[in-house]
C-alpha cells in the first residue's frame, strides 16, 4: 500500500535574490546585509547572519571612507559605485542563498514582495544619506564656528 505524504510548505518568507539586488542598488550595502541576514536567520543559519552583518557594516564604512578620502572619485559617474556593490551582492547572494531560495519556492514557500524590498532599500538610502550628512557636518570645521 502506497502512502501519499503531503509535505507542508515552509511557514516563513524569504527575499528573492533579485529583490535583494534591487534594494541594494537603492539603499546600499547595509540594506544588502539586512535582507541577506534575514534570509539566513529564517533558513536557520544564525552564524552566517551575524557574519553578513559584520561584512555589510564594514563594507559600508569602507565605502564611505573611500568616497571621502579619494578625491579622484568625483570624476566617476554616480551610478558606478552602486552598480559595483550591487553586482557583488547579487553574485554572493546567488552563490550562498540561491539554491536555498529556489528550494524554498519549490517547496511552496512564499517570498516577500519586491515592493517591500524596495521600501527597505529606500529606508536604507535615507539612513545612509543622513549618516553621510552627519559625517560631513562633523568633518566641516566651519560648521562649528
Amino acid at each position: 500500500m502506497e502512502e501519499n505524504v503531503i509535505s507542508a510548505a515552509p511557514a516563513f518568507k524569504l527575499y528573492k535574490d533579485r529583490s535583494i539586488s534591487m534594494a541594494t542598488f537603492l539603499g546600499g550595502p547595509l540594506v544588502a546585509g539586512y535582507l541577506t541576514a534575514d534570509n539566513f536567520k529564517k533558513l536557520g543559519q544564525s552564524r552566517k547572519a551575524g557574519i553578513t552583518w559584520l561584512i555589510s557594516i564594514t563594507f559600508t564604512l569602507l565605502m564611505i571612507a573611500i568616497i571621502f578620502l579619494i578625491p579622484e572619485l568625483e570624476n566617476i559617474p554616480n551610478y558606478v559605485i552602486p552598480l559595483f556593490y550591487t553586482a557583488v551582492t547579487q553574485t554572493v547572494v546567488q552563490k550562498l542563498q540561491g539554491p536555498a531560495i529556489e528550494a524554498h519556492i519549490d517547496a511552496g514557500g512564499q517570498t516577500y514582495s519586491s515592493w517591500r524590498a524596495a521600501g527597505i532599500g529606500l529606508l536604507g538610502l535615507l539612513i545612509l544619506t543622513l549618516l553621510i550628512i552627519l559625517i560631513v557636518l562633523l568633518l566641516d570645521e566651519s560648521a562649528f564656528q
